[in-house]
């Protein structure tokens, strides 16, 4: 089952789309009937559907396999009131724990296995809210920007920047980005933030991504290795682009995130009952 629903950011209103577990899923229930929970954060400029339904797809595999997902548009984007460029990657940020605060009020979430899921920006965005929510305990990141200010500005161009210094705003696909935005993407360094979330941690990345490089994909597994706690695995999707366009591609990500998901709940019941 699904549900859109409307999340309140202070004056803008966030659309965002719930995914309910089916039953086939029942063997994610803990003892309580809980279900675990994955929120999604889409990229740049993006929506909650994704490019090429990728978001629709995931949330639908998730929910099937006994995950409650929830799907959201930044505001600006989608269906979301705002304006996106106004507050940049911080405000993306205080948004997706506004998202959190919501879902984790819902009666069938396990607050104990709460999966931030993010792509491209929302990558980033996923791992800057991490460090800052110890809710979040476990970190999903496709095709995750690396360097915010760089990478953004790589895809829109260098005039783009200039003229929003000089003008007090620029156009980019039909958005308005501010200086503030571009402000927000130079302060904040997703690398410098790494440390401090202590979950686990999924990565994955198209080799034929065109848009933000897979080697960031290694680089972040080994910075991720280098914390005193938390596991972090990776997976190169073959010829898979920065959308993963392809049907192939499409299956390829969904099931091997769904097949770590897995084996990662297995892997910590596991250590609890040793630890026990």
């Amino acid at each position: 089952m699904e549900r859109a629903i409307t999340i309140q950011y202070g004056s803008i209103e966030l659309k965002a789309t719930l995914h309910y577990p089916a039953a086939a899923g029942e063997s994610k229930c803990s003892e309580g009937g809980q279900r675990p929970l994955i929120v999604i954060c889409h990229g740049f400029i993006g929506s909650r559907i994704g490019v090429d339904r990728l978001f629709v797809g995931a949330s639908r595999k998730f929910a099937e396999a006994g995950y409650m997902v929830l799907r959201f548009d930044y505001a600006g984007c989608g269906e979301s009131t705002g304006e996106y460029g106004e507050n940049g990657l911080d405000s993306m940020i205080d948004q997706t724990r506004v998202v959190l605060d919501y879902a984790l009020g819902i009666d069938y979430v396990d607050v104990n296995r709460v999966i931030l899921l993010g792509h491209s920006l929302g990558g980033a965005a996923a791992l800057l809210t991490a460090a800052l929510d110890r809710r979040v305990k476990t970190l999903v990141m496709w095709s995750a920007v690396a360097h915010p200010f760089n990478d953004i500005l790589r895809i829109v161009g260098q005039q783009s920047y200039d003229d929003a210094v000089r003008y007090g705003s620029s156009d980019h696909m039909g958005y308005t980005l501010r200086p503030a935005f571009f402000e927000s993407l130079s302060a904040q360094q997703p690398f410098a933030q790494i440390r401090k979330f202590t979950g686990d941690v999924f990565l994955a990345h198209g080799t034929s991504d065109q848009t933000i490089p897979a080697d960031y994909c290694s680089l972040y597994q080994k910075l991720f290795w280098m914390r005193s706690y938390g596991q972090c695995d990776m997976e190169l999707i073959f010829q898979a682009d920065h959308t993963y366009s392809t049907g192939e591609s499409k299956r390829e990500l969904y099931d091997k995130t769904l097949h770590w998901l897995t084996y990662n709940e297995k892997r910590k019941r596991e250590w609890h009952n040793w630890e026990i």
